[in-house]
């Protein structure tokens, strides 16, 4: 009884660590990783990940090999008969999103203000979703109350 107990405490503590941690709630769209400064990283690899932002504290997508086993080919066999084409059905479509969430960042029209410098960011800049104090607004939001574009260029 006693090395049942063992064994289920060892398959428990390899299951935990072989699993991934699942991205916050708050975390923009398509997070892959937490930084040590507290900032977001959304790169598909670990590597080079948080570079200048102290380091990984916290992974959340799964490490993938980089190149996929190649299945081998089938070789059809004389007297075996032709596979049955599956039926032909419409595709259902996709539930849509909300219109704020966009992969990688606030969505479409959207800038990320950095609260304690007063300045906003663009989609695809540097700082975009990065900063430690901020949030998404429209542009014209973030003008509003008082932001400032990066380097005085606005968002095209």
């Amino acid at each position: 009884m006693g090395n049942l107990r063992l064994i289920a405490t060892i398959a428990a503590s390899l299951f935990c660590a072989c699993t991934y941690a699942a991205a916050p709630a708050n975390a923009p769209a398509g997070t892959t990783g937490l930084c040590n400064d507290g900032t977001f990283y959304s790169g598909a690899t670990k590597q080079g990940a948080c570079k200048g932002h102290k380091g990984v504290k916290e992974w959340y997508a799964e490490t993938t090999a980089t190149t996929p086993a190649k299945p081998a080919p089938a070789t059809p066999s004389a007297s075996a008969p032709p596979p049955t084409p599956a039926p032909q059905t419409a595709p259902t479509p996709a539930p849509s999103a909300p219109a704020k969430v966009a992969a990688g960042g606030g969505g479409s029209g959207q800038v990320w203000v950095n609260k304690s410098t007063k300045v906003y960011h663009c989609p695809g800049d540097k700082w975009y979703g990065k900063t430690k104090e901020g949030e998404y607004l429209s542009e014209a939001d973030a003008k509003a109350q008082g932001f400032k574009p990066d380097h005085g260029k606005a968002c095209k």
